[in-house]
């Protein structure tokens, strides 16, 4: 069983905080994203982005959540899903460069299209 870094201590791993100190077991940033404005079938809905920020390699990951509105002050994950860093690195390159070439960008639609 994992320890926490702060008061060492025993804690499940699904825990986000410390039952004894209260110090978070994960670090993550989040964004929030509108829909285009312009694309009724959109409205309500958003795009939340969060990056996960671990010392090991299965920590780091970007997961990415479409969130639409339920109620004036509610709103529930449509569907999710998590890249690693690698994947993150390309999917920056592709937004910040999109005419430049994107690796295995074939093979990826191959994959996708076959299941």
């Amino acid at each position: 069983m994992p320890e926490c870094a702060s008061c060492g201590r025993s804690i499940d791993p699904r825990w986000r905080y410390c039952p004894w100190c209260a110090t978070p077991q994960r670090i993550k940033l989040v964004e929030f994203f509108r829909p285009h404005p312009l694309i009724e079938s959109e409205a309500g809905k958003g795009l939340r982005v969060s990056r996960y920020l671990g010392a090991a390699d299965q920590e780091r990951q970007v997961r990415f959540s479409v969130w639409r509105e339920v109620s004036s002050s509610s709103a529930e994950a449509e569907s999710a899903v998590s890249i690693d860093e690698a994947e993150a690195e390309r999917l920056a390159r592709f937004l910040v460069h999109p005419a430049a070439p994107v690796e295995n960008e074939d093979e990826d639609e191959a994959t996708l299209a076959n299941g």
